[in-house]
């Protein structure tokens, strides 16, 4: 899903006007953002922009997986005792195992309609 740097957009409109979808709005503070609901993956706003703040998610991983660890910690924070903390770790690993799976199986989906 690409998404846009807000540090780099100039809020040209660029993307905004080169979207067949128009998944993109430009927000109050001038710079562009994609609805992730309406965007069909196309690309055409990563390749139009003069600015390159549209980037690929895969730059996110890191901050994705530093969001995950905060979630993680405000949660074990809710806990007392060592032995609370970690059953919810044992929670917490089989709900991204779970995940994992999911994703996995929709790849899978996918590969078959190739």
């Amino acid at each position: 899903m690409p998404w846009v740097n807000q540090e780099m957009c100039t809020g040209c409109g660029t993307c905004l006007e080169s979207c067949p979808v128009d998944a993109i709005s430009i927000q109050d503070n001038e710079r562009a953002l994609i609805d992730e609901e309406e965007c069909i993956r196309c690309g055409v706003c990563h390749d139009v922009c003069p600015e390159e703040a549209v980037r690929h998610d895969s730059e996110r991983i890191p901050e994705l997986v530093e969001a995950n660890m905060a979630w993680v910690e405000k949660l074990r924070g809710k806990f007392e005792t060592e032995k609370e903390k970690k059953e919810v770790l044992e929670r917490l690993v089989r709900h991204f195992d779970m995940q994992l799976k999911v994703v996995q199986k929709t790849q899978e989906r996918l590969q078959a309609l190739q």
